[in-house]
Parts: structure tokens; sequence; C-alpha cells
């Protein structure tokens, strides 16, 4: 399964269950009231735009190298991912926040709170199916890494920002649940308002950290390590090439940028070197389908 594939399918898993929770959560905030529940609704509707952003982005990311984009598109997925993270900051978490704090005061109860506690069980089921399913096509690219390793060192930013939201939707909807409840057995309304800024709080959390984790991403990551070190390997047990001086890997979305600089063993004649290095390069490429670019460099010292 291709990594795309991987990524959309997470995509599709996470917008079905955020379209249907989103319009059922309205529904319960209208007749309840409830702050935490209005402000899971509105954190329903945004992970839905941030769905369709990070479709928008796998699209454009598609697109194949041009004269004024020579490396290609790659890294649109990760400007994408960016914007959804901002997102989930300010229209997820801050709005939270901020109902909460309008709500600290306010003197009316929670009304139907059943309805309320219905909604969010069936949203809890719904939500844990799409994270269940996002694990599920992440598994299939993680290659044996445990699930915190492949988070830390993944170049796949999409499928970091739909895994980030289902968790944080999750415990969202766990955080609302509590509070409801709270608020419907003392009568005392300021817990569901405690209950938004909590839910706000736990959004900007997640959120600071998917912008940290594709701010790398954007300003510029080599391959991750695993792939630069078999490419290493690789390029070492050649035998047109006697040493490896330098080796520098970009990753551009779904496509790898290599730079090498290395002494050829034979380098009797121009001709001779440059069959060499293109022999080089289409194994590279055959070996490793995700090398788009290849910079080969032939010199006889570091």
């Amino acid at each position: 399964m291709s990594h795309q594939s991987a990524s959309v399918k997470s995509i599709i898993f996470a917008l079905s269950a955020n379209l249907g929770i989103a319009i059922t959560k309205t529904a319960a905030a209208i007749i309840t009231g409830s702050g935490s529940m209005l402000a899971e609704s509105i954190h329903s509707f945004a992970d839905c735009g941030n769905q369709l952003l990070l479709f928008m982005g796998l699209k454009v990311s598609k697109r194949k190298p041009d004269s004024k984009h020579p490396l290609g598109y790659g890294k649109s997925i990760y400007f994408w991912s960016f914007i959804v993270a901002l997102m989930l900051f300010s229209m997820g978490g801050l709005f939270s926040i901020y109902e909460g704090i309008h709500k600290i005061h306010s003197t009316e109860s929670v009304n139907s709170p059943l309805i309320a506690i219905a909604v969010l069980l069936v949203s809890m089921a719904l939500e844990a199916a799409s994270l269940m399913g996002c694990l599920k096509q992440i598994k299939t690219v993680r290659k044996g890494e445990s699930l915190w390793r492949w988070v830390k060192n993944t170049r796949q930013s999409e499928l970091v920002v739909v895994l980030g939201e289902d968790v944080a939707a999750l415990l969202g909807l766990f955080f609302a649940l509590i509070f409801i409840v709270l608020a419907s057995v003392t009568g005392n309304p300021v817990y569901d308002a405690i209950g938004s800024i909590g839910i706000g709080a736990l959004l900007v959390v997640v959120s600071f950290f998917l912008a940290t984790k594709v701010k790398g991403l954007l300003i510029g990551e080599s391959a991750d390590e695993t792939v630069r070190n078999d490419i290493q390997s690789f390029l070492e047990n050649r035998q047109e090439i006697e040493q490896v001086y330098n080796l520098i890997t970009i990753q551009l979305g779904e496509q790898i940028m290599v730079a090498v600089k290395v002494k050829m063993a034979n380098m009797e004649s121009a001709e001779l070197l440059i069959n060499e290095i293109n022999a080089c390069e289409k194994a590279l490429r055959a070996v490793f389908p995700k090398v788009l670019w290849v910079f080969f460099e032939p010199d006889t010292k570091v």
C-alpha cells in the first residue's frame, strides 16, 4: 500500500465520522444549551474543514515538477498540515476556551442532560472507530516501529495530523461527558463551563504539538534515518564507488531528493565516469522508488 493511499483512507474515515458527529452535536447543543456540547460541535465542524484541507494538500502534492517548481509540489502537504494545526488551535482550542469563560458565570443549568450524554456516547463510538481506522492505516506504513517512535520519525504529516485530531476529539468527548454529568448531578452549570475550557486547553496542546512537528518538515528535513542509512549502505556497496564523502537527503512530500559526493572507483575517462554515475543513479531509483531527484558529484577529496 502506498503512503498516500493510507493517508487518503485515514482522512476519509475521519471526515465521515466527524461530519455525522458534528451534525448530531449541534442538534444536541441547541436542545441542551450545553457549552461543552457547543464547543465539541464546533470542534467537529472544524475537523471536517481540516480534513478537506488535507485532501487539497495531497492533491496539490501530486503535481509534477515544472519550471517554477523544479523539485515538485510535494511539500505543499506540509503547508496545509500546518494550516490545519493552526485551525485546530484557533477555531477549536481558543473558541472553546472563550465559550467556557463566557459561561463561567452562567446560572442556566444544562437542559436535557440525558440527550447530551447519549449524543456524547454515540460520538465517542464513532470517533473511536475513526481512530482505529487511522491506526490501522498507520500500521501498514510504520513497519514494526512503535507508534510513538513512528510519530517522531515519520515524514507523513497528514497522517500525524489525522491521528492527533482523532486522539484530541476522543479525549475532548470524554472531558465533555464527565463535566456534563457533574453539571447534571450537582445542578451547577459551572462544571459545564469548566469542561469547555478543558476541551479548549487540550486542543491548544495538541495543535502546538502538531505545529511543531510540521514546522520541521516545512523548513526541510532529511528522509527518515532508516531510509537515509539504507541509501548510504547501498551506495557504499556499489562497485563503481570507492568512498562516499557526503550524503544529503531532503524529504519533499512523498518524494526524496538525494545529493551525494563520492570518490568513484574508476575515473580513467570522462565517458566511463559518466556511464558509471548513470548506472548508480538508475540502480538507486530502482531500489528506492521514492527517490525522484539524484545529484551526483564525483570528487577525489571531501
